[in-house]
């Protein structure tokens, strides 16, 4: 079983078919965790290099957690440790890590596009961990896998994704796979976080957060960096949580179905009230979990090899 493509870079280009293979088998994954011994010998004898040169502890130990589950060897280099710092470029690196025996490079990077130059450059299988604000497809499957899991369908859902639409890799990810599925994509936040051409992805946009919640499924809440308030892009971080921050009020109002999801960090009492993020509807600490299923998902699809049976059973 494979994906029958090189890299995973984004979900721009794929289809609904392929995702739901990541997510079906995912699920697979998921299900090592129920064991006394979690782990399988599936990608023993692979190795995976973790080429991070933007601080992210969460994605960077769920795919470190992802790779040692599936008995690979892994390699973690980050900017500060790399010969980077010493005019050694990204592709030097990488090309290193290459013939030390890397099968795939999990990289995660500030520039849009490192991810598809790596790709183009090396033979290794390419994962993009998060490149500027143009992707994030792993933390998009995982939001997908838990909407799945908990509603038991993508299609038809209506989900709104509250916050920095124009910066975040997060949202952009989301929407791809969202609207690939069939889902309804909602964005709503301040007209200064969200670029006029969002709407050429098939979303609708909103201004006000209560019209915006009207008939929702699922709010997904992205994280407020704060150098925005600091460029000017909204008046200050207390307006931004009377007309946008998640609260209480706003979550009862919504009704006791809605799904609250959150990538992490959060800036609790800025964009989500911990009456929110600890609610029974919060399936934030799920996310996390999922996350490392997502991965070992993906590791195994690129690396390309057969979960025999006696691996998974």
């Amino acid at each position: 079983m494979s994906l029958e493509r090189k890299d995973f870079l984004g979900l721009y280009d794929v289809k609904a078919d392929d995702i739901y293979q990541i997510l079906d088998t995912a699920e697979a994954m998921k299900e090592i965790f129920t064991r006394t011994v979690k782990k399988v010998p599936t990608l023993r004898g692979k190795t995976i290099v973790n080429l991070f040169f933007e601080p992210s502890t969460r994605t960077k130990s769920s795919f470190d957690l992802a790779a040692k589950r599936l008995s690979a060897d892994v390699m973690s280099i980050s900017k500060s440790t790399s010969s980077v710092v010493k005019g050694e470029t990204l592709l030097d690196t990488a090309k290193t890590m290459e013939v030390m025996g890397a099968d795939v490079v999990v990289i995660r990077h500030s520039v849009p596009g490192a991810p598809q130059f790596l790709a183009n450059n090396i033979r290794a299988s390419v994962l993009n961990a998060g490149d500027g604000a143009h992707g994030h497809p792993t933390q998009a499957l995982l939001d997908l896998y838990t909407m799945r899991e908990k509603l038991g369908r993508i299609e038809g859902l209506k989900v709104l994704i509250i916050g920095d639409i124009g910066h975040s890799r997060v949202a952009h990810s989301n929407i791809w796979g969202l609207t690939e599925l069939g889902a309804e994509v909602r964005v709503a936040g301040p007209a200064t976080l969200i670029p006029a051409e969002v709407e050429k992805m098939g979303v609708k946009t909103y201004n006000n957060l209560d019209k915006a919640l009207q008939d929702v499924d699922v709010v997904n809440i992205l994280r407020i960096q704060l150098e925005r308030q600091a460029s000017g892009l909204f008046p200050s971080i207390r307006e931004y949580r009377h007309f946008y921050g998640m609260n209480k009020e706003r979550l009862e109002e919504a009704g006791k179905d809605l799904l609250v999801m959150h990538p992490g960090p959060m800036n609790r009492g800025i964009e989500i009230d911990s009456s929110v993020a600890d609610s029974e509807q919060s399936v934030i600490t799920e996310q996390v979990t999922n996350g490392v299923a997502i991965r070992m998902a993906l590791l195994y699809l690129l690396a390309g090899r057969e979960i025999e049976d006696e691996d998974l059973a």
